[in-house]
């Protein structure tokens, strides 16, 4: 019996399916939302009086891209605010700061970032740069890992922290000479401020998660899992968004909401996690994760090291960085969460705490046995070489935010002289975690950095930055084109349980993504040049290019 013709046809590959052999096809069809046929001429033979037909023409068809670690709504929301991204130029931030205010004279605060360390002094602005530009309102922008905030005295005035402020246990408020509050503040310091900026309202998040979606589909991201859903400590909850985008369909990716785990709480919130996963979850939208933040980052010192950082001179300092959770109670936690087939996406930047999230994987193993909840641990930027191999025994998924993994001032500045040669040398191992036999996803964590996944592509396989004039970072660790893009693609929809997404084969969810060329054809040092022209979600187009 003939198949029915079908919706959706691509003829003239290259196609290539992200299979376990990285084969290539020549034609692929449609139908109902799903691959119908993969191979050559064969194909052509579906078509039919409305198929709709798309000469490839020698540009590549692949699987959509899927994020496994971004932030979507905050991501879309900043788009809005006062947006310092794109630059490291301290005059250029203070211009744009000031031209903000000037636009918004009826803002009640003045919020955005994307501001870098490596622009001032030790990494630290001050408050009287702000106060200089907006003195009669406060001013709250977070830096562009979103680790650290940048307030004036107004902000500070408000929120009541002045130089009797203890430091939170798991922040720092960095200080002046004299104690008072020099106007930057570090991990869960940014509470103490950001507690008091006025309540998003749901159009605002609404909004932000349209332009979010919009965006991240021109670059040819059709899932993603947001690392940052329900009540992150001093966030805005972007779950309830989601849950209404998924309800009237505006939702077009597919979204794994990873809930957020309270530090400073322990079991005790875990009824309330399960009960938010089957509130949460509907259409497009799962909230089957929680996302545990075990450390901080390495260029404000509060990333977790097994050793002290360095100070200025080389010497070892009494800081080792912060874990946020207690390891012992994190063995305890992963367990339980694991018990309840709720998956862990952790946040483990420095080695210590790679081994902590390692640890506790290893603890609910032994006693749950191998489930099927596809733990992952995010950032990996220092890993101890003695760690490398349990991703494979456990099971452990690295995903990794590969742009990351190159030569720029934060890390030539701010890394590497307080971390020493040796631990320097352990950072971004992407290519010793594959060696490995480690199951490899990646994402963006935009919007600490680009959510381009052809930018992270072209540095996970060159180690330099797109445009960079710079030396390959650590190029051992380099990874090939089809290993960076099958970590983009099949590797994130398996951290994100959708199987039948991620690879092109019959059967399988027809989101798709066409570049406009090939770049398998082309220098790897040409990667980034490479732009989407069209992406798919369910076989429906959800981005044209202007030259596709």
């Amino acid at each position: 019996m003939p198949q029915p013709a079908a919706d959706l046809l691509f003829i003239n590959g290259p196609i290539l399916t992200m299979d376990s052999a990285r084969t290539r096809a020549t034609g692929l069809a449609v139908s109902d939302g799903r691959i119908t046929a993969v191979g050559h001429d064969e194909v052509r033979q579906l078509r039919g009086p409305r198929t709709e037909v798309v000469d490839l023409r020698g540009r590549l068809l692949l699987p959509g891209f899927q994020d496994a670690h971004i932030h979507a709504v905050m991501g879309g929301i900043e788009l809005g605010e006062c947006d310092l991204t794109g630059t490291t130029d301290r005059d250029e931030y203070l211009r744009r700061i000031r031209a903000y205010a000037d636009a918004h004279p009826d803002k009640e605060w003045i919020t955005g970032g994307g501001w870098s360390m490596e622009s001032f002094d030790g990494g630290i602005p001050t408050r009287q740069l702000l106060d200089a530009l907006v003195p009669d309102r406060p001013v709250h922008l977070l830096n562009r890992d979103h680790h650290g905030a940048w307030v004036n005295t107004r902000a500070l005035e408000i929120a009541g922290v002045d130089a009797d402020t203890p430091d939170p246990r798991d922040g720092r408020i960095e200080r002046a000479a004299d104690g008072t509050p020099a106007g930057m503040l570090q991990e869960g310091a940014v509470v103490l401020v950001g507690r008091h900026l006025p309540d998003q309202t749901p159009a605002d998040r609404l909004a932000g998660l349209m332009r979010a979606q919009e965006l991240l589909h021109s670059v040819g991201v059709t899932a993603w899992q947001d690392a940052l859903l329900c009540g992150a400590d001093g966030y805005p909850d972007p779950s309830e968004t989601y849950l209404t985008a998924a309800r009237d369909r505006t939702l077009t990716a597919s979204v794994t909401g990873a809930l957020w785990w309270r530090r400073g709480a322990g079991e005790e919130q875990i009824p309330e996690l399960l009960h938010k996963r089957e509130h949460l979850t509907h259409g497009r939208l799962r909230c089957s994760t929680v996302k545990i933040m075990q450390d901080g980052v390495a260029e404000n010192g509060t990333a977790a090291m097994t050793a002290p950082y360095l100070d200025g001179c080389g010497c070892a300092t009494g800081n080792s960085g912060l874990s946020f959770v207690d390891p012992d109670a994190l063995k305890r936690y992963v367990t339980a969460l694991d018990a309840a087939d709720l998956q862990i996406h952790f946040h483990a930047l420095g080695d210590r705490a790679v081994r902590e999230a390692l640890d506790a994987v290893a603890a609910a193993r032994t006693a749950n046995g191998w489930r099927d909840t596809r733990p992952h641990l995010a950032h990996l930027q220092v890993v101890h070489p003695d760690d490398i191999h349990r991703f494979r025994q456990l099971g452990a998924t690295a995903n990794i935010q590969a742009l990351w993994a190159a030569h720029e001032p934060q890390m030539d500045e701010l890394t590497i002289p307080f971390l020493g040669a040796e631990r320097a040398a352990w950072q971004y191992p992407f290519g010793d975690l594959l060696r490995a036999g480690t199951t490899l996803a990646a994402g963006s964590d935009w919007p600490v950095s680009s959510p381009d996944p052809l930018e992270a592509v072209h540095v996970a396989v060159n180690r330099v930055l797109p445009q960079a004039q710079a030396k390959p970072f650590l190029p051992e660790q380099a990874l090939d084109l089809g290993t960076a893009l099958a970590a983009y693609t099949a590797g994130s929809a398996y951290v994100n349980h959708r199987d039948d997404t991620g690879s092109l084969r019959p059967g399988n969810v027809a989101d798709l993504v066409v570049l406009d060329r090939d770049p398998f054809a082309a220098p790897a040092e040409a990667i980034a040049e490479t732009r989407v022209h069209l992406t798919y979600v369910d076989g429906r187009r959800v981005h044209t290019a202007r030259d596709a």
